[in-house]
């Protein structure tokens, strides 16, 4: 199998690569561009084959999104988003269900998943957002707030109070009682259609509801949010490749006092601490797709690690790389300007940075090393 780069022709990713800037300044991706995409199987690529997916591995998968990232974060977090709903769908559906709603997102539809509320992020206990049965239909009473992608959205999977437990139920954005309000001027990822999506009174069919009722919230939450945070991880490393690669070119290239940037030690120091924070955040992204792929059982502190390193590289890269471009790459829209906003929002989306280093704790006490195994590959 590709590892899912090349499975495009690559005037698509020139385009990526060429309006990506003009993208984050709309605030906008084209529809036609993500339906395309969508079609293409490359917004969700780890959705089985017989389902209109790519069937990608968690490693490759991982290359590819790195790619998207590199070239515009913006596509690189409707991916995430797009994935996360199809990860629930495959993981929570039933037969009938993934053969209903997959082959949509593999054929141009899109979707987000929504469970972070204006009172609940992390603290899952505050949630609101509330479903009742009655017959045959499911009512949905919520509110959610920041969610990637919803302003483009087909379909939502929105996470909910049910009972004494929760359930995920797949809500489409036409149906009475869903209105959706982008975010406007977001700081990063300006085009990935952020909205806060409300639900008043939604009647969907019951058997929209993934997994039945009474499932435990936090199981439903760490489900998508764990293919969220990997996905957000290999995008950080694509981040700082794409700085890499503009910070290289122009270090070579910007003269200053009778010589090449490059040529100037401190100017150096900076490009170096760049190429470290890619490679550190490639080796743990690479480390967590492997623990996917072997079913090792650290995978979810695997996954938690990964993201947070990476987050945070991305951070520190991506100043780096800022220093350097100085107001060469302070212009709205330039790749490294782009970078250094996303940058930022990726310490705080799929689990704040601090959130993970508390989860990062808990394991290495619990652990007594804190070294994730190997054993299973």
């Amino acid at each position: 199998m590709s590892d899912g780069v090349s499975l495009l022709h690559k005037d698509v990713w020139r385009l990526v690569e060429d309006e990506a800037g003009a993208w984050d300044l709309d605030g906008e991706i084209p529809r036609t561009v993500l339906s395309g995409l969508g079609a293409e199987g490359v917004l969700c690529a780890e959705v089985r084959e017989q389902y209109g997916g790519l069937g990608l591995g968690s490693l490759e998968n991982g290359r590819l999104t790195a790619h998207a990232g590199s070239l515009c974060s913006s596509l690189r977090s409707v991916m995430t988003s797009q994935g996360m709903a199809a990860w629930t769908v495959q993981r929570l559906g039933t037969r009938e269900q993934r053969a209903r709603f997959l082959p949509r997102l593999t054929g141009g539809g899109l979707a987000a998943v929504a469970f972070s509320e204006p009172d609940a992020g992390s603290d899952l206990g505050a949630m609101t957002t509330g479903l009742r049965f009655d017959g045959d239909t499911v009512i949905v009473d919520g509110g959610k707030t920041w969610i990637t992608a919803a302003a483009y959205a087909d379909l939502i999977v929105v996470i909910g109070k049910a009972g004494d437990g929760a359930a995920a139920v797949v809500v489409p954005t036409d149906a009475e009682g869903v209105r959706i309000e982008k975010i406007p001027h977001p700081i990063g990822c300006r085009a990935a259609g952020h909205a806060n999506v409300r639900l008043d009174g939604v009647r969907v069919p019951a058997a929209n509801v993934l997994g039945g009722i009474g499932l435990s919230l936090p199981m439903l939450v760490t489900t998508a949010l764990s293919y969220g945070r990997m996905s957000v991880a290999w995008g950080c490393a694509g981040i700082l490749r794409g700085c890499l690669g503009a910070v290289t070119e122009h270090a070579r290239s910007r003269r200053q006092f009778g010589k090449p940037i490059a040529e100037h030690q401190l100017v150096s120091r900076r490009v170096a601490e760049l190429y470290a924070a890619e490679q550190v955040a490639t080796a743990v992204c690479r480390n967590a797709s492997e623990c996917w792929e072997s079913g090792s059982p650290d995978v979810v502190i695997a996954t938690v690690l990964a993201k947070h390193v990476s987050a945070t590289e991305a951070v520190r890269g991506t100043t780096s790389a800022m220093q350097i471009m100085a107001s060469a790459g302070a212009s709205d829209g330039h790749v490294v300007a782009r970078a250094y906003r996303d940058a930022k929002l990726m310490e705080i989306i799929e689990g704040s940075s601090e959130i993970c280093q508390l989860e990062l704790a808990r394991h290495a006490l619990a652990s007594g090393t804190g070294t994730v195994r190997q054993e299973a590959r």
